[in-house]
């Protein structure tokens, strides 16, 4: 009995969290970076997997009533974490924010910026993105 009074004590504090919880900061969070990035309404349905324009300012109109797909909780991780990393490698705001329109030779991006990358559609391109980013914030891939 112990081990499991204890096991409930050492729980991590988002454990508590519920998925509505998550979806309405991701939202919001997603919102900010949007406008940090300059993203066209279409370039955030593109991100978030193409919900239909009327799902989409459903969401934005009242984050906490949202229930997301996983795919797109998932989306937005990528999204938060990409952002997160740029923040980190480029502390200068601005210069984060505009790195994901330039373009870049790296080899995931082939001259393109990795707004064009994210936007190709699939989860597994913001996923390339984000390991981009931890790769170089980790010392390797630049």
């Amino acid at each position: 009995m112990a081990a499991i009074v204890h096991a409930q004590e050492s729980s991590p504090q988002w454990a508590s969290v519920s998925p509505e919880q998550m979806a309405a900061a991701g939202l919001r969070a997603f919102e900010r970076i949007a406008q940090a990035w300059g993203l066209s309404i279409d370039e955030q349905l593109a991100l978030l997997g193409q919900p239909s324009r009327s799902t989409f300012f459903a969401w934005r109109r009242a984050p906490e009533s949202a229930r997301l797909p996983r795919d797109t909780l998932e989306r937005l991780s990528y999204l938060l974490g990409i952002y997160k990393s740029l923040q980190i490698l480029l502390p200068e705001p601005a210069a984060a924010d505009a790195w994901v329109r330039r373009p870049n030779d790296a080899p995931p991006f082939g001259g393109g910026s990795a707004l064009q990358r994210m936007l190709a559609g699939n989860v597994a391109d913001l996923h390339l993105v984000r390991s981009y980013l931890d790769g170089v914030r980790g010392g390797g891939w630049a």
